[in-house]
């Protein structure tokens, strides 16, 4: 304790770091109080029905991402979530099509030209997801609540129209503010305002299970919520064993002779990601079992559409797994190439001990990569598949999401990289980091 007050007065010594928390924690608290302020035009006292949809399923994933804005039919409804569909995109665009290719391997300038695509990307995809949230609003809540049609006279179009264009500045404001916190800030400025957006439900959650536990309505009592809390904990730690655990290979630096010196001859190694994918297989998979839950409606007979929206069934979160375990090998495979670290490594001179340069060394580290992953999909998908668990052992619906799947990740990893950037800035001017036994690594690397 005393060592961790040191470090927290030592961060605060540094007038660079601390400007740069306190700028981003004063962006932070204006993207929360933002998603409060709803549309313009609809009474936010009738929006039960929305809050109460959007707490499960692929909307209730949206909702949180967004730290509730979705389900308060706030300006910042849709959040980042289209940028973040924009940026998964174009990054697999850099894979399959040669022009983006090209583009990223021109260094600063093609990641320019890069951001401006996904920029307009995004506003593409606002204008397919705004409209198609406002006929989400029309079915949710009352007619009454739209005010702007009621009172005002106006046209359902031009409501929606509107709302749509206020949908579109409220995601291009919180792109703006997640730019600001990257370059002027600590951390980064989209993930940290993901990472927001689920904390912010996270003492909802924990307020209603302990609601239930404490006041007889749920099973085991207080007891058990102490015990739950002790589990959360574990899982924690064991995702953050997930995200941190690499394996090496080594790297042998072949000797160059500069006038009568030598250099190089050092090994070094490459680190191997276990989960190298992060969240983003179980995004895909969730996203992909939100068409049984979309046909489950016209299933007169209610067959497979039904057992397929069941989320604590066995056939549900057996499919839910199985995607989670291809999408990470799929994942994996674009976005990391061992034919280009191949090449790398033949230019700088390197080469691993035993492997010969050039095809044979891109196999055997296509290789090593997919034993890697393989126990890596496999843990994801348990984690992934975690709250399901939670749920059937009587943990509230909101509460069970904590215990795995997305949010928990993502909770890990930025938590991770942000302290990894704070710790970098200790370092630098020679104060101890944050971990007395080496220093923390996040998901960027070692």
């Amino acid at each position: 304790m005393k060592k961790l007050i040191q470090t927290i007065k030592n961060i605060f010594k540094i007038e660079e770091l601390r400007t740069r928390i306190l700028y981003t924690l004063g962006l932070l608290v204006i993207y929360r109080l933002g998603s409060f302020i709803v549309l313009p035009g609809i009474d936010s006292a009738q929006l039960a029905n929305l809050q109460s949809s959007s707490s499960e399923g692929l909307v209730g994933l949206l909702n949180m991402f967004s730290g509730g804005a979705f389900g308060n039919a706030s300006i910042f409804a849709l959040g980042v979530m289209p940028y973040i569909s924009a940026s998964i995109v174009i990054q697999l665009l850099g894979v399959f099509v040669p022009y983006f290719r090209k583009m990223q391997m021109e260094g600063e300038s093609g990641r320019r030209k890069m951001n401006q695509y996904t920029r307009y990307l995004t506003i593409a995809i606002i204008c397919i997801q705004g409209p198609a949230y406002m006929a989400n609003l029309h079915s949710q809540i009352p007619a009454t609540a739209f005010t702007a049609v009621n009172q005002l006279g106006w046209s359902n179009f031009w409501f929606n129209l509107v709302s749509t264009l206020i949908l579109l500045g409220g995601t291009m404001f919180v792109m703006w503010l997640g730019e600001r916190i990257t370059d002027r800030g600590i951390g980064n400025g989209i993930s940290l305002i993901i990472m927001v957006g689920i904390i912010a439900r996270l003492p909802y959650a924990l307020t209603a299970e302990a609601g239930e536990k404490f006041t007889g309505n749920g099973v085991g009592g207080p007891l058990l919520f102490i015990v739950e809390l002790v589990i959360l904990f574990f899982i924690f730690v064991a995702a953050i064993a997930l995200v941190q655990a690499v394996r090496k290979v080594p790297v042998q630096y072949a000797k160059r002779v500069i006038g009568n010196k030598q250099y190089g001859g050092v090994r070094q190694y490459i680190p191997m990601k276990i989960n190298a994918a992060g969240v983003m297989p179980i995004i895909f998979a969730q996203a992909l079992m939100l068409f049984p839950m979309i046909f489950s409606q016209f299933d007169a007979t209610r067959g497979f559409a039904a057992v397929m929206s069941n989320y604590t069934g066995f056939w549900y979160n057996f499919t839910f797994a199985i995607l989670v375990v291809l999408f990470t090998y799929f994942y994996t495979a674009v976005t990391v190439n061992p034919t280009m670290m191949a090449d790398d490594m033949r230019k700088n001179g390197g080469f691993i001990p035993g492997v010969k340069p050039g095809k044979k060394t891109a196999e055997y580290l296509d290789t090593i990569m997919s034993r890697v992953t393989l126990p890596g999909s496999i843990f994801l998908a348990f984690i992934a598949i975690l709250p399901a668990f939670a749920m059937k052992l009587g943990v509230n619906n909101q509460f069970a999401s904590f215990y795995g799947g997305t949010s928990l990740l993502i909770l890990v990893g930025v938590v991770l990289d942000t302290l990894q950037q704070i710790e970098s800035h200790l370092l630098m001017r020679h104060y101890d980091g944050l971990m007395k036994t080496g220093r923390l690594t996040g998901r960027s690397g070692m």
